[in-house]
């Protein structure tokens, strides 16, 4: 099977991609997910700590339990959407680093250890691979929402009551309607926001 042509994938990872806020009246099979987190689990993160863990919310009962933390303007699109990824971070990630990262051995320690050097480390790294996963989601088919606007609190208390995980952000997940995009907005330019020193 020949590769894609770079130019294939730079529209359909970034330059033809968007936000999608509609989604098509079709679900997602869990294989897609599947297939989906496959992708995404390759992203690097420091000392391949991948931190994240994700929960795919898909039924309409755990769908109006998350609803109950969405803010006003975020129910109804969510409601809509095949599939909300909830990308929480382990704040004890650090206990799977014997298998993930050998090369250290000590690495488990270094965390375990220090409290701030953990929530800086999964906070970051959490937030890296949930944009993994909207690259991923683009590549396998799927247009991809992600948002804030929830209550992380209500959230952590009616998914994650053992404590143990916190919520970063949300992605709604499922094939797009193209007649449910806002008009593409624009961007800042290199000189804006990039310097070569």
């Amino acid at each position: 099977m020949e590769a894609p042509s770079p130019d294939l994938l730079d529209e359909q990872l970034f330059t033809m991609a968007r936000t999608t806020n509609k989604f098509q009246n079709r679900g997602v099979d869990e294989a897609v997910l599947r297939r989906l987190y496959d992708l995404y689990k390759w992203g690097p993160t420091a000392m391949n700590s991948q931190p994240a863990r994700v929960v795919f919310v898909t039924s309409l009962k755990a769908k109006a339990r998350l609803a109950a933390t969405l803010m006003h303007g975020n129910v109804e699109k969510t409601l809509r959407a095949p599939v909300t990824a909830i990308i929480a971070r382990d704040t004890r990630f650090f206990e799977y680093l014997p298998v993930q990262f050998p090369a250290v051995p000590s690495a488990r320690e270094l965390f375990s250890g220090n409290e701030g050097l953990a929530h800086e480390t999964a906070v970051r790294n959490t937030t890296l691979q949930g944009a993994y996963l909207i690259l991923a989601a683009r590549l396998v088919g799927l247009g991809a929402g992600p948002m804030s606007g929830f209550d992380a609190q209500a959230l952590d208390r009616e998914f994650f009551p053992e404590g143990r995980f916190k919520s970063d952000f949300l992605v709604n997940l499922g094939y797009p309607d193209p007649e449910g995009n806002f008009p593409r907005a624009p961007r800042l330019e290199f000189e804006e926001v990039a310097r070569v020193i």
